[in-house]
């Protein structure tokens, strides 16, 4: 499974585990991802989707999945969701 979320498109970061003597020991941060299950109005189905809790706070202010992946960035999103995107906008057009 990956460690990217499927919305936001956070991956984990480096860094530094730094210790009271200032020792430094590599260490990793993972985004803190969950899997969660999105419904879709416009194409009547549910989505379940690996993705960080910013993003669950990010598609709640939108204020619905659909609504989020109009207006996200493709960049961002994951493979399977720029073909979701696609398909959304095309039959609200």
């Amino acid at each position: 499974m990956s460690k990217k979320c499927e919305l936001t498109g956070k991956i984990p970061l480096k860094g530094h585990k730094v210790s009271h003597a200032n020792n430094k020991v590599k260490r990793r941060f993972l985004p803190n991802l969950k899997k969660v299950k999105f419904t879709s109005n416009i194409l009547k189905k549910n989505l379940r989707l690996n993705v960080s809790n910013a993003g669950v706070r990010s598609v709640d202010k939108k204020g619905s999945f659909d609504q989020f992946l109009k207006n996200a960035k493709n960049k961002n999103l994951s493979p399977r969701l720029k073909k979701i995107k696609k398909i959304i906008l095309a039959k609200t057009a």
